[in-house]
This record gives structure tokens, sequence and C-alpha cells, in this order.
């Protein structure tokens, strides 16, 4: 008799710290203030694969507390959510770390990519103004203007980005810029050099 009594104490202490078990709502709050966190500095965007990595490390924490939720009180147990909202909060963390170092190197790869672009423009220009004039000439040199005009025209938008804090559109499109810009002057040097190599056969 008195070891079924001791059997049902033990119970009803188990029950009661089963009952007793509630979500780790603090852990929870913690690990998406980190996310939210990580988000502001954009680690979306500079750290994809770390921010992405905190984010399903809390999915699965939240769908682990759901789990757990969903069962008889006595039987439930937060320690594995617990652990894993531990880890989504670390992770957050590193995203954050990650994404201001990043957006800081993107910085200054679009700061030079945009000196480089701007200068690449200028040399076009000044090709142009040494490129044929024949019939054929002028025909490929108003193209070459028209193009040079849609490459001005990015390289003002990708200076408005570097401007407004987007240095990731910043570096995208003045390496578009710098690209286009080299490929009219190969086109404009490659005229100039043939017609200046039939001007010296024709001498």
């Amino acid at each position: 008799m008195k070891g079924l009594r001791v059997v049902v104490a033990l119970f009803m202490v188990a029950l009661l710290a089963g009952a007793c078990a509630k979500a780790p709502q603090q852990a929870i709050d913690a690990a998406k203030a980190a996310l939210e966190e990580a988000k502001a500095a954009e680690a979306h965007r500079y750290a994809p694969q770390e921010f992405a990595a905190a984010n399903d490390t809390l999915n699965a924490a939240l769908a682990e507390v759901e789990k757990q939720n969903g069962k008889f009180a006595l039987f439930r147990s937060y320690k594995k959510a617990q652990r894993m909202l531990a880890q989504a909060q670390t992770l957050a963390a590193t995203a954050k770390s990650a994404a201001i170092a990043n957006k800081e190197k993107v910085k200054n790869e679009a700061t030079q990519l945009l000196q480089s672009a701007a200068e690449a423009v200028a040399n076009v220009e000044k090709l142009l103004a040494k490129a044929p004039r024949g019939k054929e000439g002028r025909e490929a040199i108003a193209a070459i203007k028209a193009d040079l005009d849609a490459v001005k025209s990015n390289l003002d938008a990708a200076n408005s980005a570097f401007n407004s804090g987007d240095y990731l559109t910043a570096r995208d499109k003045a390496q578009a810029s710098l690209s286009k810009a080299n490929s009219l002057a190969e086109e404009l040097q490659a005229a100039i050099s043939k017609k200046a190599a039939l001007t010296r056969k024709a001498q």
C-alpha cells in the first residue's frame, strides 16, 4: 500500500511538472528580434546564406514548439525547441555581422566600378571624335552614340542607387556600364585602326 502511494505521488509530481511546461515565449521573442535586427542590417541581401540559415532554424524551432503544444501536457518537452531557438538567435547575430561587413565591401567595389565606368565612358567619347566619318561610319557612329546614351543612363541610375545606400544595385549597374563602355571602345578602336591602315595603304 505504501509502495502504491509512492507511485501515485511520483505520478502526480510528473503530471504537475508536465502541466507546468510552457512554450518558451521569451526565447521565441529573442530569436525573432535577432532575426529582425539582421533583416534591418539587410542580411537578406548582403549575407543571404547566413540569413536563410537563421530563418530556417527559427521556423524549425517554431514548428517544434507547435508540435509540443499539440501533445498531452504530461509529455510536452520544449528543450529541443529551446536549443533550436538559441541557435537561431546566434545565427541571426552572425548574419547581421556578415551583412555589415559585406555591405562595406560591396560599397568599396561599387565606388571603384563607378569611377572606372565614368572613365570608360569618357574614353568612348574621345574615340568617337576620332572615328571614321564615311557613310557607313556615320551609321555605325549613330548606333554607338545611342548605345553610349544607354550606358550613361544606366550609370546615372548606378550613382543614384549608390547615393541612396543601395550598394548592390549600384555595383551591378556600374559593372554593366563598364563592360558595355569597354565593348564600345573596342568597336571604335577597331574602326579607327582599320581606317588608319587603309589610309597608309593608299599612300
